[in-house]
């Protein structure tokens, strides 16, 4: 079965810099990209523009996507195309769920109506509500998105949510023969211990070695035989974006809940914060996540 790629599109960089990276990605796999553009109607504020606002933001969203069109068209890509009205975080949730998307890709921020920036609460919102994993690319100088991917980092801390994220990343390393790094990050350290410093309470980091230990298994497991393992000290979005830049990662693969060894969040509640400072694009999943709650 065709990869099928579902990309929210609203013209600006971040989004063009994740339609870009869905392209290549395309390309390779020969999938088919789905560009879905949303007719934010819902802003009071458009209102004052009178009755004909409507059309004008579909009309806006036409050419964004004929513009679109013709990038996929450059690249040899087989696209689809929807322009729709709504909510686009509600929107493009429900789109991804009722068609059968292998994955949605969208950049970190975007821009709303008539230049009003929405893509970033919009990104928040589907990563932790869509039943279908999210990759999500930023537009800065900073942002290196390549692909094949060589190289792809998964942080675990145990949870079903990192195996989760553990067997979407194998998947992902299968399809390019990429490395799997897999990185457990201890952030319990009190907080009167210089966590740079501090040695590990023994049975503490044999905990987590534990942790790493299974999910090397586990990925082995899947038929990757590239696995290497890592245990740090600090906090956790920066211990992940210092090594996705030291060891040259291309994709970091996380789950949108996760916790500590005190069942505490840990993953959750920093997969934003690595979202907006990861140099490379960020899968993240929330499949087996019973709690709809907002």
């Amino acid at each position: 079965m065709s990869t099928r790629i579902l990309v929210p599109i609203d013209g600006s960089d971040p989004a063009n810099a994740a339609l870009e990276h869905a392209l290549a990605i395309a390309a390779e796999r020969g999938a088919t990209v789905h560009l879905l553009n949303v007719a934010d109607t819902n802003q009071p504020s458009l209102t004052r523009l009178g009755g004909d606002v409507v059309d004008v933001l579909e009309q806006e969203g036409a050419e964004i996507v004929s513009d679109a069109v013709e990038m996929a068209e450059r690249r040899g890509v087989s696209v689809l195309t929807d322009v729709v009205q709504g909510d686009p975080r509600s929107v493009i949730v429900e789109y991804a769920s009722t068609d059968e998307f292998d994955f949605v890709v969208m950049g970190a921020h975007g821009r709303r109506g008539l230049g009003e920036y929405v893509l970033g609460s919009t990104t928040d919102y589907v990563v932790n509500r869509s039943e279908v994993p999210v990759l999500t690319v930023r537009s800065a100088d900073d942002a290196t998105p390549t692909y094949p991917y060589t190289d792809i980092l998964v942080p675990t801390d145990g949870s079903d949510h990192a195996t989760e994220a553990l067997e979407l990343a194998a998947a992902f390393a299968e399809q390019t023969g990429a490395r799997l790094h897999l990185l457990s990050v201890v952030d319990e350290i009190p907080e009167v211990i210089d966590a740079g410093t501090a040695e590990l309470p023994a049975q503490l980091e044999e905990n987590v070695q534990d942790v790493l230990d299974e999910a090397r298994a586990a990925a082995e497991g899947t038929g990757i035989e590239d696995v290497t393992t890592t245990l740090e000290t600090g906090s956790m979005p920066r211990e992940v974006t210092a090594y996705a830049d030291s060891e040259g990662i291309d994709l970091v693969v996380m789950g949108t809940h996760g916790h500590t060894g005190l069942d505490r969040h840990l993953l959750g509640s920093f997969t934003e914060r690595v979202i907006r400072t990861s140099s490379v694009p960020v899968l993240t999943t929330r499949r087996g996540e019973t709690d709809e709650s907002d």
